[in-house]
């Protein structure tokens, strides 16, 4: 097993004023030689965009772009013609493709919004773009991992292009789980939303980052009441 720790405290930092963010990998104005994403994983932020604000319609393409709401809502609008608000409960994933324009707000003139934002490198380039969203019931993640995105869309996942899984687990103390990999030579990047879990002989805390690589199946202990994103993807 060969493995890779990003405690919280580690993170690059971004302060805009409108927006506070926290950089697991290099990105904009944080870079670090040895933080340029695992395996096919390129960006994990922590955004909070405040009330009314949010990201200008502004270009992607040929990359995975994944929004994880935690706290508050997000409205989404591109050039497809999509128009949505998710909010914690919810996963998006768009495949800039060919290209593709768009634009994040938070959705409340009231509150902050708290959301992950993460980019996977392609499997294929220069697809058309498309767009998925999909609702998360809260006893779907309960006490096991929930596959949300996947390549086939198992399960109505939302699907990604590229041999990648994202799944979210809700555990409750002292629950052991399991996660196995779904394909061999990729690895696992754990994010502990919230709670604390023991993990790889490691303990992890809130927003704790964990790669794993070189195994065919990890196991999970939560120490508290734990919320879990888990990432597989390909490390060549």
């Amino acid at each position: 097993m060969q493995k890779v720790i990003h405690p919280t405290d580690s993170r690059g930092r971004a302060e805009h004023g409108w927006l506070s963010s926290r950089h697991t990998f290099s990105f904009a104005g944080y870079y670090d030689r040895e933080r340029m994403g695992f395996g096919k994983l390129r960006v994990v932020n922590d955004d909070i965009v405040a009330p009314g604000q949010g990201f200008a319609t502004h270009p992607h393409d040929n990359m995975e772009i994944v929004s994880v709401p935690l706290s508050g809502s997000l409205r989404h609008q591109d050039s497809m013609g999509n128009v949505h608000v998710i909010r914690r409960g919810e996963i998006q994933i768009m495949s800039a493709g060919t290209g593709i324009m768009h634009s994040e707000f938070n959705n409340s003139d009231v509150e902050p919004v708290n959301f992950l934002q993460i980019w996977v490198l392609p499997k294929a380039l220069n697809i058309e773009p498309r767009y998925g969203q999909k609702a998360i019931a809260p006893n779907m993640t309960k006490d096991r991992f929930e596959v949300v995105i996947s390549p086939d869309g198992r399960g109505e996942s939302a699907v990604i292009n590229q041999d990648a899984w994202f799944s979210l687990a809700n555990l409750d103390v002292n629950t052991r789980v399991s996660y196995a990999l779904n394909r061999t030579g990729n690895g696992a990047y754990f994010f502990v939303i919230d709670g604390t879990i023991r993990l790889a002989d490691e303990t992890l805390s809130r927003r704790d980052g964990i790669g794993l690589s070189g195994i065919e199946t990890v196991e999970v202990l939560a120490l508290d009441e734990s919320r879990v994103l888990c990432i597989e993807v390909p490390m060549e």
